[in-house]
Order: C-alpha cells, then sequence, then structure tokens
C-alpha cells in the first residue's frame, strides 16, 4: 500500500518546473501517476494506485512538499481518516475506558489531535473514503466486535456528552463572546458540575478571577480553559496537551484536578508530551507512531509504565513493530558533585537584590564554569530572566556586587531565546539563521549539530511567518545557539515540541556548549527535561510577581530535592529506562521518601 502526501499550502507550481511529473517514472512509461488537474499553477495529485515508490518526486521537489510511503497492506482495513487526496492518514483509534484515563502519547503530526477530535464528535471518521463518506451505520459496523462499537452507537444517538479542552487556546481572546468578559463570568456560566467553588482554589484562579480573557497570559488562559472543560458535567473528557504555557507547580495542579475527574467515574483522555505528567495522571497509555504529516498508527493500550518506557524504547513487542532506531534512555544522566569544582570559571557572583516598583529579586552567590548547562527551576513571574540579566552584566544590582567576569575583562555577550517567540520575519528560515550566526550556520559543525538534530532541513527555505509553533520553536533554539555568545539563555526551549524533539533539542544545546566552551541557562518547566538536559540547578521561590529569591548553583540531587519538597511531590526512576517518575500521593514510597528528606530519587542509577 503507498502513501502519498503533498503539503500544498507549501506546494509553489509557479515557482518550479514541475520536477515532481517530469522525473516520475511512470509517468515517462506513458502513465498519468502525476497530474495536474486544476492547471499547472496549481499544486498537483499523486495517484497512489499507480505510483511505485521509488520516491524520486520526494527527492526532486525544489520545496520538500511532497512525502512517499510503503506500508503493509493488511493496514488498508484500520483506515480510520483520511482529511483528503494526498492528504494525512490515520490508521486505527485509541479506546476510552471508563473510569480510567487513557495518555496519548507520539510525536506531533501523527494524529492524536484528529484521533481526540473523532472521539470527541466534532469529526465523523470517513475509514479513508474520500470521494463516499460512510454512514454511521458503515462506521458501526467497521469497529463491531471491538470497545469502539459500543461508544460510536451512544455517539450515534446522542447519549455521549463529550468535553474537549483544545490544543489552541491563544485564539481565545480573539472570540469576541469571550474577550471582554470576567475569568469568573465564563466560568460561573459553564458551571453545569458545581466543581467551580473548588476548582478556584485548587487552580489558583483567585488572583485573575476579575480579569477580563482578553488581558490573561498565555499560562493563564490554560488554566481557564482546562476549568472551563471540568466544571462542565459530560460523560468523556478530552484535555488536548493541557500544560503548555505552565510552570511546574501550575502543572502538577492541573494533572491532581484531571485525576480527581477519574476517581469521580468519568472517562478522560489527554494528550501530553511531558511524561511525567503523563505518567502521573494516566492508568493507560496509546502509542501513536509513524511519520509526521503524513500517516499515523495508533497502538493498543497499555499500562502506564509499561507504555512510556515502550515509547522510550521504540519498540512495540505485542505488534513486533520498531518505530525508533534509538532508545531513549535516562540512566546516567546524573552528574557528580565534584564534576565542575576543578572546571575552568566563566564568571562567579556574590549576594546581590535587584528591586523594580513592584518587584523584588535577592540572588545567592554561586560560580558559573565553561561547558556548564544550568537548568532553572521556579514557577512565571519569579525573576528568572532578570537574574541571567545580572550575571550578564545587562542589569546593575541595587544591593552586592555585580559578577565578576573572566571572559577577557569585557561585559559577557547573551543569546536569548525569549519564551513567546514572534514569527515577524520577512524572510525563509535560512535568511532567518544566517541574520542570527552570519557565517556559522554554513559550518559543517553547525548543520550536523543542530540543524540536523532539531530535523531543520527541510524548512530551510520556508518562510518564518509559515512555520508551526513547534517548528518556530526549533527555528529559535537554532537561532539562538547561531549567535556568537558567552552565555546562552534558553526559555522553556520544550514547549510546543513533542518529546522525541524536545531530547535532540536538550542534545544539540549540551554539545554546544562543550564544542564552544560557553554556559547555557535553561528555564524548563518539564521536570523530566530538566533532568535530563542539566547538569546543575539554581531553583527559584518566592510570591511570583512580587518576590522572588535565587538558590545558589547547585548539583542536580540537590536543586531537585530542594524544588521538589517545596511542591511537595517525591520521585523515584525507573529502573528499566532510568526516567524520573512521579510517586502517588500518600503512597508507601512517597512517605517514606518524606521521611528520610529524600524528594528526587533513593539510589543511583
Amino acid at each position: 500500500m503507498r502513501v502519498a502526501v503533498l503539503d500544498r499550502d507549501r506546494c509553489r507550481p509557479k515557482d518550479c518546473t514541475h520536477e515532481c511529473q517530469r522525473f516520475c517514472p511512470r509517468v515517462r512509461t506513458g502513465d498519468e501517476t502525476v497530474v495536474f488537474p486544476d492547471g499547472l499553477d496549481k499544486p498537483p495529485v499523486i495517484v497512489e494506485s499507480l505510483c511505485s515508490g521509488e520516491a524520486i518526486c520526494v527527492k526532486k521537489c525544489p520545496y520538500h512538499v511532497i512525502s512517499i510511503v510503503n506500508l503493509p497492506e493488511e493496514l488498508e482495513t484500520d483506515t480510520s481518516h483520511r482529511y483528503g487526496v494526498n492528504a494525512f492518514k490515520l490508521f486505527r483509534l485509541p479506546i476510552p475506558k471508563e473510569g480510567k484515563v487513557l495518555g496519548l502519547i507520539g510525536p506531533n503530526g501523527v494524529g492524536k489531535t484528529t484521533a481526540v477530535r473523532i472521539l470527541s464528535g466534532e469529526l465523523q471518521p470517513n475509514l479513508g473514503r474520500i470521494e463516499s463518506p460512510p454512514t454511521w451505520d458503515e462506521i458501526i459496523l467497521q469497529y463491531r466486535g471491538s470497545e469502539l462499537q459500543p461508544f460510536f452507537e451512544r455517539m450515534r444517538a446522542g447519549s455521549i456528552k463529550a468535553i474537549l479542552k483544545p490544543q489552541n487556546i491563544t485564539d481565545l481572546p480573539k472570540v469576541k463572546s469571550y474577550a471582554e468578559r470576567p475569568v469568573s463570568e465564563l466560568l460561573g456560566s459553564a458551571d453545569t458540575s458545581g466543581r467551580l467553588k473548588e476548582l478556584k482554589e485548587d487552580l489558583s484562579l483567585t488572583g485573575i478571577w476579575n480579569r477580563p480573557i482578553k488581558f490573561l497570559s498565555g499560562g493563564e488562559l490554560q488554566r481557564v480553559a482546562i476549568s472551563a472543560a471540568i466544571v462542565r458535567d459530560g460523560d468523556v473528557y478530552f484535555f488536548d496537551e493541557p500544560t503548555a504555557y505552565l510552570d511546574v507547580r501550575e502543572r502538577l495542579r492541573v494533572a491532581r484536578a484531571i485525576r480527581h475527574l477519574s476517581d469521580n467515574g468519568k472517562t478522560v483522555v489527554v494528550v501530553e508530551h511531558d511524561l511525567s505528567i503523563l505518567d502521573y495522571v494516566s492508568d493507560l497509555v496509546c502509542l501513536f507512531y509513524g511519520s509526521p504529516g503524513v500517516y499515523g498508527i495508533v497502538s493498543h493500550p497499555h499500562g502506564t509504565r509499561v507504555g512510556v518506557n515502550i515509547f522510550l524504547d521504540g519498540y512495540i513487542p505485542d505488534e513486533n513493530m520498531r518505530f525508533r532506531d534509538t532508545e531513549i534512555s535516562f540512566k546516567g544522566q546524573t552528574t557528580q558533585d565534584e564534576q565542575w569544582a576543578g572546571a575552568e570559571t566563566l564568571l562567579e557572583y556574590g549576594d546581590m537584590t535587584k528591586k523594580f516598583e513592584d518587584f523584588e529579586l535577592r540572588v545567592a552567590g554561586g560560580r558559573v564554569a565553561k561547558a556548564q548547562v544550568i537548568g532553572i527551576l521556579g514557577p512565571n513571574g519569579i525573576g528568572k530572566t532578570t537574574f541571567v540579566r545580572l550575571l550578564a552584566g545587562e542589569l546593575e544590582p541595587d544591593e552586592g556586587e555585580a559578577p565578576k567576569k573572566t571572559v577577557l575583562g569585557a561585559d559577557l555577550k547573551v543569546s536569548y531565546k525569549p519564551q513567546y517567540i514572534s514569527a515577524n520575519f520577512d524572510g525563509s528560515v535560512r535568511l532567518y539563521l544566517r541574520e542570527a550566526g552570519h557565517d556559522f550556520v554554513e559550518t559543517a559543525e553547525y548543520k550536523t549539530t543542530v540543524v540536523k538534530k532539531l530535523e531543520l532541513e527541510h524548512l530551510m527555505d520556508h518562510a518564518v511567518s509559515e512555520l508551526s509553533g513547534g517548528e518556530l520553536q526549533r527555528a529559535a533554539i537554532a537561532a539562538c545557539l547561531a549567535r556568537e555568545a558567552d552565555i546562552y539563555l534558553l526559555d522553556e526551549p520544550s514547549a510546543f515540541l513533542d518529546i522525541e524533539q524536545r531530547l535532540a533539542g536538550s542534545r544539540a544545546i549540551r554539545r554546544m556548549m562543550q564544542t564552544k566552551m560557553k554556559t547555557a541557562f535553561v528555564v524548563e518547566h518539564s521536570l523530566l527535561m530538566a533532568d535530563y538536559l542539566s547538569d546543575s540547578l539554581v531553583v527559584f521561590d518566592g510570591i511570583p510577581g512580587k518576590s522572588g529569591r535565587a538558590s545558589p548553583v547547585t548539583t542536580l540531587r540537590v536543586g531537585m530535592n530542594m524544588f521538589l519538597k517545596q511542591m511537595g511531590v517525591t520521585f523515584r526512576r525507573d529502573p528499566q529506562t532510568g526516567r524520573p517518575r512521579v510517586n502517588k500521593d500518600g503512597s508507601q514510597l512517597d512517605s517514606q521518601q518524606k521521611a528520610m528528606g529524600e524528594y528526587y530519587y533513593v539510589g543511583k542509577m
């Protein structure tokens, strides 16, 4: 079975010489395999039944908008949905379990959101039949004998009330009926379950209770959207990436609120890229694998620990399917206390205080070494960016001495990747990177370590303004690493990225710091990623928006212990992969570790 996908939005037939048609072997023999039914200035159609699968068109296309994959024929009967001719194709569907939380895990672009839209009733599956979409009777017949048969029967009868928290929440303030309304009014009108009062406290909504929707930040919008879903009385709840824009403390609160739904007998489905949160909140997981933007396949459900470990291993035993060449392991990620003791110092700083009109930051002194990657943990609005600007000399402390600079006695240069990235760049990704790094972006080192690892090769000639959220994030990380600097500050580099992209980005950051002998400060709200990426930690606490305190640069173990104690949660390490796992509240291991004061984990990997 052949699956041919064409990105029609990025296809530019007016600017090419139609290489896809000219070089196709089947076209040369007289078959109409690649045709232009709407004219040569419109995107072509690739006839899959005639395609021989050599994928020469994939290599010849100057804009890299064609994908050809060969799949087993038996998968054809498992087709659940296709968006159109030469468009994305999804095979199988996850099965929600009553009273359980089902987690969906996999790369971006392999159908998780499509599956959520189908199961929530927003999208009717067409079983791949684009020309003659099936009726509900045919859909139910397709899934006869499975647990989806009664689910779709209830959906057809209208007896399932599905509640969906969508992936994209940034458009909410643009809706006129929402923008001017305060949070209290919006949530009050949605509350049909009587859960709003407890949720107001659990998700810390008091501070924004009377604020209009149009004035909310990304994290505040996310908490409001999640609350609006939870307070509605439904049968099945869907949460598509509920932790985006949230800090660690907020993520744990959201996870507990979602978990509480299943404890009350509700059926819940969660799409999440933060493996620690997914592990904490889910009872079962389904893996999605395939080729992003081309096709996706849904695995059978597995227990949470087993399912996450299968995903990291890259091999599904019950299907005898390897979907990744290498396994992802967290073993050996922790560093020894003495590792940076003898390393060459980049800068030293003493205790400092910086005061603004309504915010005060107090910093405990520390030392930063070359090639060191320092994770920054703490809630939003606590002074993390101010801290790095103080170290770089961009701000002068009001109390204490400015950092002692050790780079030729000059001010340290900073390359900053902000939390919120603008796509307002008039040009391609290639020009965007060249503007950041000039000649460095053309070196083999940069292309191998950054561009290849972040999978930017096929995006180099695409306009920055047309990139998706994840693509823009990867381009911004690459631009930050391309600049000549002493300190690299990356604020939430894992936002919008799937787990594989997050790990690839982490490896690129570490490698560049080791090669350039520079230092990176990385603000990260995923504890799993902070554990994977960081050599050392700076931990923040205080009152967001009012006061913040930065700890000295500590070892990973000490810093994690300090931070998790603030959160009131404990972690253990999975014996198979070494990944951090959140202990269930009140469990025997949770109680033991809290009694010992070991919040991070017990023992060494």
